[in-house]
């Protein structure tokens, strides 16, 4: 749903300068977001309320919750306040480039003032999110999120048509939308809450132990999760001055493609994961902690890297078919295609790394992902203007953007992995890296055969048909998957053959 959102935004506004101006205000409450939310709060908080909720009880754990609830909806609604009063200031800080551009600015700071309460809304629906999971609820949580696509989707068709005879700039009803969705996508989560004796009452305790303890594992969390949100400032600053349009809304649309992936298998798999190492932490149960680690590597392992190849083989048709039309035009097309090249080469990375900073948040351990991201950040700044500034030429130097943070990813999740077996052990009885290895094998198999089929295709694709694109397109995907499963039975990957025989009646 998130990606047929982004194919109305396509549709609507394309790649230019209304796209631009939404992709700088919505990022604005999301790199927040990930500060005291989803990011650091989320990683503190799970293994915190896992820890009180089996040994101090469910009643004491409804009471930490409170007293972290509380406490976003004060600090955030300050955050609130300084986004909607200083807008304009926000917006030079995010993206300096728009000035050159007659308009530009005055328009990302007025939707910046409309989304600024989503900052809020989303945050709590976050914490929803981390205690039903805590409490082995995941499909309500996980559906949380199609409401507020849900709601953007409808802003776009219906919302945005009224918006234009009413005078106001349709993008404005995007904002609209957006605050909607994530009033629907916290509210969803209430009643099962509720069922389960939760009952909000507003309440501020800074002295509370499970508060104190919070804190001390956000406060490192907050500084890695700065690092990395500090490089995608830059990076949208760098995107900004390249191009009068394009950059930022390219990187963007091609980010949605890699994400879909990731979304589907890195941050699925990393969610259920840590629900289970935090319990086997609290109970120190190391081994099946390690052996829990391994199942989720080998897992994304398979999922991943044939994503990555596929991706990567079928970027230009994959692009055209969701979002060639309207505003967006071939041109665009080949420029989104570029950015998901190498942003596919850090898909398998980045989906591992939803794996092992949970992990290491779950093990107390919050020092050696700050560590880690605070390196990989300045090695991808320095790689990003080396490759921007000095070595590709002005019309492709954004796709070294989308190199840096493939790259930056990469090393990132290959120095968690090694410190996370300094601290618990080997992963070696597991069979990862035999697993890994036979994977990318049977997904270079796999990518040899699409490239191809695509090529035999390329013929039929003549006439720009949006059909004819769907069905060269999903023959290329049916038949990379039949292949890349055939190769995984033939070279006996162990899981695939766990799932086939969970397949069976």
């Amino acid at each position: 749903l998130g990606l047929v959102r982004d194919q109305v935004f396509a549709k609507l506004f394309g790649a230019g300068l209304y796209n631009d101006a939404w992709l700088v205000a919505f990022r604005i409450p999301n790199l927040l977001r990930d500060l005291f939310a989803e990011g650091a709060l989320s990683a503190a908080f799970v293994p915190t309320f896992t820890d009180y909720l089996h040994k101090k009880g469910r009643t004491e754990a409804w009471v930490l919750a409170n007293l972290v609830l509380s406490g976003l909806l004060v600090l955030l609604g300050a955050f609130t306040l300084a986004l909607s009063i200083f807008s304009e200031s926000f917006v030079y800080l995010l993206a300096a480039g728009f000035a050159d551009v007659p308009g530009k600015v005055a328009i990302t700071a007025d939707l910046l003032k409309i989304l600024s309460p989503f900052l809020m809304l989303i945050a709590l629906a976050s914490v929803g999110m981390a205690i039903l999971n805590t409490l082995n609820h995941f499909f309500i949580p996980a559906l949380a999120p199609a409401l507020f696509n849900v709601a953007m989707i409808s802003a776009g068709i219906f919302l945005v048509p009224e918006f234009e005879k009413w005078g106001i700039l349709p993008i404005h009803a995007m904002g609209v939308g957006a605050l909607v969705g994530g009033f629907l996508q916290y509210s969803m989560q209430l009643p099962l809450m509720r069922r389960h004796g939760y009952r909000f009452r507003f309440r501020i305790d800074l002295a509370h132990e499970g508060v104190r303890k919070i804190s001390r594992l956000m406060a490192p969390a907050i500084v890695g999760v700065s690092a990395v949100q500090i490089n995608v400032l830059v990076n949208t600053q760098i995107a900004s001055f390249l191009q009068d349009n394009g950059p930022v809304s390219w990187l963007s649309y091609a980010f949605r493609i890699i994400y879909l992936p990731i979304g589907m298998f890195g941050v699925a798999v990393g969610v259920v994961n840590l629900r289970d190492v935090s319990l086997l932490a609290t109970q120190e149960k190391w081994e099946e902690l390690k052996e829990t680690v391994a199942h989720s590597i080998k897992l994304i392992s398979i999922l991943a890297i044939p994503s990555a190849v596929g991706l990567m083989v079928l970027a230009v048709p994959i692009v055209r078919v969701l979002f060639e039309r309207g505003g967006f035009t071939s041109a665009d097309t080949l420029y989104t295609a570029y950015a998901v090249i190498f942003y596919s080469l850090g898909l398998f990375a980045y989906s591992c790394i939803k794996v092992y900073v949970p992990t290491f948040y779950a093990l107390n351990d919050t020092r050696t992902p700050v560590r880690i991201s605070m390196m990989a950040v300045v090695g991808n700044l320095f790689c990003n203007l080396i490759l921007v500034f000095f070595i590709l030429p002005e019309e492709y130097a954004y796709v070294g953007l989308a190199f840096g943070t493939a790259l930056s990813v990469t090393l990132s999740s290959i120095w968690l992995a090694r410190s996370f077996q300094r601290k618990v052990g080997s992963l070696q009885n597991y069979r990862v890296i035999p697993t890994f290895l036979k994977t990318v094998a049977a997904s270079i198999v796999m990518g040899v055969v699409v490239y191809f089929l695509n090529q035999f295709f390329e013929g039929f694709r003549m006439e720009t048909d949006f059909w004819r694109e769907l069905v060269a397109l999903t023959s290329c995907i049916l038949v990379g998957i039949a292949v890349y499963f055939g190769c995984c039975l033939l070279l006996r990957i162990e899981e695939i053959h766990r799932l086939f025989r969970r397949l069976k009646p």
